[in-house]
């Protein structure tokens, strides 16, 4: 295995942040839960099991950080491209048309791949790619403005959201709940001025159920079965644009390391305690499935200490070659992403025609799926490996 030096100009940290994020989407495949589930009294599966899935509202898990991480990295990585494109003499109408293609394109990806094995398109708008796609555009128009105007933009998209939930009428006595997935009684239904944001009964929920319905269905839509929704890509933005301000730090030469590592931890810090503050106070939960401004600020307090660590240790110290395997998916996440979602049910099922059904049993009937999806994603990581040896990267 040889070592890829990274491209001038590019960071090696956030290659490497961006594939450890993939990674953990793509380890999804090695089925913690199906093993927790067969091991009960194991306290270690438990935890991983806890990990690799989304909490059932209010909180955070590892998995919950996944998407906003993707999509914080999506902003940071904004500065670097521009900068690159305005170096080559790139006009400005060319850069533009460039990124509102990217963002149509973006949308379309994640309702194609949301479509696979359905018998008409699914139309449907909370995917990760969907998300970032409805947001890129506005993302690039603001990356033009001061860094003043960012902060104002950033604000007043938090604000204003919180006040539409804010603002939208409780469910009342005549509420069908059924309608809406959800019992009235769910344990995770708050009260108060947070109920404003419960499952189902919020004004993003109230959104798309018009708004889905525009579209072509096999059944008028009535709710989403995890309470996610078009909207939250607003609160996405603010996100993106966490990762725009970040960016352009980093871009920054006349910034050295260590202020840049300072001000990336400090700034950390203070999103989270806001986020975990309006949480506590009952002003806003923090809830990632319908993105709230709490979370995106406290998920966005995770994404810049986490950046910080990568920062630290793969560009400051420069310790890069630990990294290779993260930044082998890291540089290609457009193709990582397509590659789960297109080809791991080939892979598993081509493992059980060549090896057997029962082939992994072998090993402990528990950790079978354990196992698997470990194969399943050692090969995906091996083609992504092939492309970085060949510098195909796919690009939108």
């Amino acid at each position: 295995m040889t070592t890829a030096s990274t491209p001038p100009g590019r960071l090696a940290s956030i290659d490497a942040y961006r594939g450890f994020v993939m990674l953990l989407m793509m380890g999804e495949v090695l089925h913690f839960y199906a093993v927790s589930q067969s091991l009960p009294d194991s306290g270690f599966w438990a935890f991983l099991a806890y990990h690799q899935d989304h909490v059932d509202w209010v909180g955070c898990s590892l998995h919950d950080l996944i998407q906003p991480s993707f999509s914080f990295l999506v902003g940071v990585a904004l500065p670097f491209s521009l900068a690159r494109r305005i170096a080559e003499g790139q006009p400005l109408a060319k850069r533009s048309a460039h990124a509102f293609w990217r963002a149509f394109i973006l949308v379309m990806l994640g309702v194609f791949l949301r479509s696979i094995g359905a018998r008409q398109t699914y139309w449907t708008f909370e995917d990760t790619l969907s998300q970032i796609g409805l947001g890129y555009g506005f993302l690039y128009l603001i990356a033009h403005t001061s860094g003043r105007a960012q902060w104002l933009t950033l604000a007043g998209i938090l604000i204003a959201y919180w006040a539409a939930f804010a603002a939208y009428p409780l469910p009342g006595a005549d509420f069908d709940w059924a309608a809406a997935g959800v019992a009235p009684d769910w344990p995770h239904h708050a009260s108060g001025l947070a109920a404003h944001w419960n499952k189902n009964t919020n004004f993003a929920w109230g959104f798309d159920t018009w708004f889905m319905n525009l579209f072509p269905r096999k059944a008028p839509f009535t709710h989403n079965e995890g309470g996610y929704s078009t909207l939250s890509f607003i609160p996405t933005l603010g996100t993106m644009i966490l990762g725009l301000i970040a960016g352009k730090t980093m871009l920054n030469k006349e910034t050295n390391p260590q202020q840049k590592l300072r001000w990336l931890v400090i700034g950390g810090i203070v999103l989270l305690a806001a986020g975990w503050a309006l949480g506590a106070l009952g002003i806003c939960p923090v809830v990632k499935r319908i993105w709230t401004p709490s979370w995106a600020l406290f998920s966005g307090g995770w994404c810049f200490l986490l950046l910080a660590a990568f920062y630290v240790v793969v560009d400051v110290a420069n310790l890069q070659r630990w990294s290779l395997p993260l930044r082998v998916v890291g540089m290609n996440s457009i193709a990582a992403y397509c590659l789960a979602h297109l080809i791991e049910e080939f892979l598993r099922r081509a493992l059980e025609t060549h090896l057997g059904p029962k082939f992994f049993e072998r090993f402990g009937g528990a950790y079978a799926p354990f196992f698997e999806g470990a194969v399943v994603l050692f090969f995906l990581w091996l083609i992504l490996y092939w492309m970085f040896q060949r510098k195909l990267f796919l690009r939108i």
